[in-house]
């Protein structure tokens, strides 16, 4: 084999697996123990950050902080990181789409041509519609609370509300949501000592405090991103008491806020600007229900059930 490709097969091989044992790579690589431990020079010269294990059980990896190794894909993964560039191309998050695009470009001019029939088939066959145009997340950002998130540090950040009212805020960082095109910070905050739901894209420059924070008791992070971006905006909060076991409640209310309630049922939480539709909303389940609260939506469903009575009142089998 050419030394130059035995090379690009050797560092396509190398992250394949933690560590290869010396005499099994030498083996893939048809060459004997010492023309691999000349290769492995090589790609330290390189400045792939190789590391090896002496002794009979010897055997070599490929640390991280080095070069980006060339990336060798397969069928299956070179269409779908074709996808998945296309789809990064129109992010929310600032920046990323100019990156996008040019890795684009690059893997477009090696795609072999049955592949690059398939990502076109693809793309002819399948309609995008335009979404409201939101905000940009700027990346900085969203990288400091990624890492504040996972080295669990105390950050301050400037935060601007709905409002419009920007105000400090030091908060201990827990998980990052995705929900559509916006992005969430889940965090403690520190002066209210409740969790809060932050948009990344009000928040700006984020500041480590250096202090390490202690997670106690952390809530279900994508839970409560839909809470707050479900119900929060709206006029009426309507709590359902459902005769359905939560497991049950959960399938069949994807995408809803259902929470378990005692005696195997579940309590489905819903919100709307009018209790007229949340009234129409309730009358529609299949399943026996209750309005818990509020009050005035129990009122409105008596009186829609009463006139839908009143409306059909003599018409049925049971009056004949």
């Amino acid at each position: 084999m050419d030394p130059a490709v035995r090379l690009l097969r050797l560092l396509s091989l190398l992250p394949s697996r933690p560590w290869w044992p010396g005499p099994d790579l030498a083996t893939r690589l048809d060459v004997s123990p010492r023309t691999l431990r000349r290769d492995m020079t090589r790609l330290r010269e390189l400045g792939y950050p190789v590391q090896a294990t002496g002794g009979q059980a010897g055997g070599y990896t490929l640390g991280a902080g080095g070069r980006l190794p060339p990336l060798l894909l397969d069928d299956e993964e070179a269409v779908a990181t074709t996808l998945g560039l296309q789809l990064a191309a129109a992010s929310a998050v600032a920046g990323i789409e100019n990156s996008s695009v040019a890795a684009l470009a690059k893997l477009d001019q090696v795609l072999p041509p049955r592949l690059r029939e398939r990502v076109r088939a693809l793309q002819e066959a399948t309609v995008q519609l335009p979404g409201p145009v939101l905000p940009a997340v700027d990346p900085t950002v969203l990288t400091a609370l990624a890492t504040a998130c996972r080295r669990t540090e105390t950050l301050r950040f400037s935060y601007t509300d709905h409002a419009g009212r920007i105000s400090a805020r030091i908060a201990e960082p827990y998980q990052i949501v995705q929900a559509g095109e916006r992005w969430y910070l889940v965090a403690k905050d520190r002066d209210r000592q409740a969790w809060r739901t932050f948009r990344i894209d009000r928040i700006t420059g984020p500041v480590p405090t250096g202090e390490r924070s202690r997670i106690t008791d952390p809530p279900d992070a994508a839970a409560l991103v839909l809470e707050s971006t479900k119900l929060a905006v709206y006029r009426y909060e309507a709590r359902i008491l459902l005769d359905l076991a939560h497991e049950k409640a959960a399938r069949a209310f994807r995408g809803r806020i259902v929470e378990p309630a005692p005696h195997g049922r579940s309590i489905l939480r819903v919100a709307a600007d009018d209790l007229a539709s949340l009234a129409s909303y309730a009358a529609g389940l299949s399943y026996d229900f209750e309005v818990l609260d509020p009050p005035e939506l129990r009122t409105e469903v008596r009186r829609r059930a009463w006139e839908i009575a009143a409306r059909h009142a003599g018409s049925g089998p049971a009056d004949k």
